[in-house]
């Protein structure tokens, strides 16, 4: 067992193959920005549906094609968080941050903490209504170099944030700063 210079365990962040769920308010956030989505979207269909209401040429008839936008946009906004919900997992293993996620292509990443860049937590307006943040990982690697790990509590965040800053400061293979 590894403890840092400033006393605190690093097994307290450390919990070894488990992965960590998201916060479950995270589904209410991609619930909220996918509806919105939808309503953008309906919102021309509505406009295309009542400027050809009474045109004789209209290919479809009213109603329909506004109604099967807002169907499928209040499907896909409410079944599909739910789903994301169950494809994501995350854990700070002692060598590397490791995320799994994707519903239909499962994606699994391991960033080697070696690598890491710089790590910044951030929130959008809805995700400060519910205390929640994301945490982002940058990367040496040009491609596909960020890594970010949604619907942590904002207190989780940071602290995951500066246990990997402490990891880099102790590591001795990282060279010092110019």
């Amino acid at each position: 067992m590894e403890t840092s210079s400033s006393g605190t365990d690093r097994s307290e962040v450390l919990t070894g193959d488990a992965l960590h769920p998201l916060d479950t308010s995270i589904t209410s956030i991609w619930t909220i920005k996918l509806l919105g989505l939808a309503v953008l979207l309906f919102l021309p269909a509505l406009f295309y549906d009542l400027t050809h209401m009474f045109a004789p040429d209209a290919w479809l008839p009213f109603g329909v094609l506004s109604g099967t936008v807002l169907g499928l946009g209040l499907l896909y906004g409410i079944a599909w968080p739910r789903l994301r919900y169950r494809s994501w997992g995350f854990a700070l293993r002692p060598e590397e941050l490791y995320v799994e996620h994707g519903v239909i292509t499962n994606v699994r990443t391991v960033v080697p903490l070696r690598r890491i860049q710089h790590v910044d937590v951030s929130q959008d307006l809805i995700e400060r209504e519910y205390a929640l943040g994301r945490l982002v990982v940058h990367t040496a690697g040009s491609r596909s170099s960020d890594v970010v790990v949604p619907g942590l509590p904002l207190a989780e965040a940071e602290r995951i944030r500066d246990e990997v800053k402490r990891f880099i400061l102790e590591d001795p293979l990282t060279e010092d700063p110019v």
